[in-house]
């Protein structure tokens, strides 16, 4: 007799999630639709920046049920993401935020220049240059290049001082969170946060190279983090209150 082999349960792969359009009183939104074993109820949240809809529902839950949430919370979704503007402003006029400051951004005329700031009798001006239609891509190529500045200089800072070798940094365009830090010591931010005041741009390098001694949310990381980021409370307050504005911003 031959001993009978033990099968293992065949898993279930879970359904991949549904994409589609929501039009939410003439505003298109896209919507993720994800189903999840652990999932009782149907929750609806608007990602950061107010750009796009995720959606969790039981597994298995009828169509016709989550259409029928969709439109009951139609009046709902509608107040939420009145607080996000539709018009960016990143054009010859407008403003856009460096460093927590306002500048006024002046679109030059010209097809070929540096995008850079100047300061005149009326406040600081980021100049532009290019085609109208490019100016969105041109600034945001501009606080790529000064985001990465920034916290290059901050991280190696942090990094020196709790004596932790940081591996690569690289900027993202991250929607669900602000920076990461893997285990071989590779950081990543989001380019956006140089919009924010210099003390909130301090805070996130401080938080990721603290991540490089404790990959943890717990008490001693957040001891860490605050001892190389003083001001840390008041940051976080600042991330809070307007991270989403500063998602918000189509550069595209």
């Amino acid at each position: 007799m031959f001993p009978l082999l033990k099968t293992r349960p065949k898993t279930r792969k879970p359904a991949p999630p549904e994409t589609r359009t929501l039009d939410v009183a003439g505003r298109p939104m896209p919507l993720t639709i994800k189903q999840h074993d652990q999932a009782t109820r149907i929750t609806l949240r608007i990602e950061p920046g107010g750009r796009a809809l995720k959606m969790t529902v039981p597994r298995g839950l009828a169509a016709r049920e989550v259409n029928a949430f969709l439109d009951r919370h139609q009046g709902w979704l509608l107040t939420r993401l009145a607080k996000f503007s539709t018009d960016t402003g990143l054009r010859d006029g407008g403003k856009i935020l460096l460093r927590g400051v306002s500048h006024r951004i002046e679109h030059t005329g010209s097809l070929r220049g540096l995008t850079e700031v100047v300061s005149l009798d009326g406040g600081p001006v980021l100049r532009v240059s290019g085609m109208p239609e490019h100016v969105g891509r041109r600034i945001a190529a501009f606080l790529k290049k000064e985001a990465r500045a920034d916290l290059e200089r901050l991280a190696a800072m942090h990094a020196a001082t709790i004596r932790a070798p940081i591996r690569s940094i690289s900027m993202k365009d991250t929607r669900s969170r602000w920076g990461s830090c893997s285990s071989e010591g590779n950081l990543s931010f989001s380019w956006r946060i140089v919009m924010a005041p210099p003390s909130v741009i301090d805070y996130l390098a401080a938080h990721e190279v603290a991540h490089l001694k404790e990959m943890n949310h717990g008490p001693r990381f957040w001891s860490l983090c605050k001892k190389l980021c003083p001001g840390m409370e008041e940051a976080k307050s600042w991330l809070k209150r307007h991270g989403s504005q500063l998602h918000a911003i189509d550069f595209d």
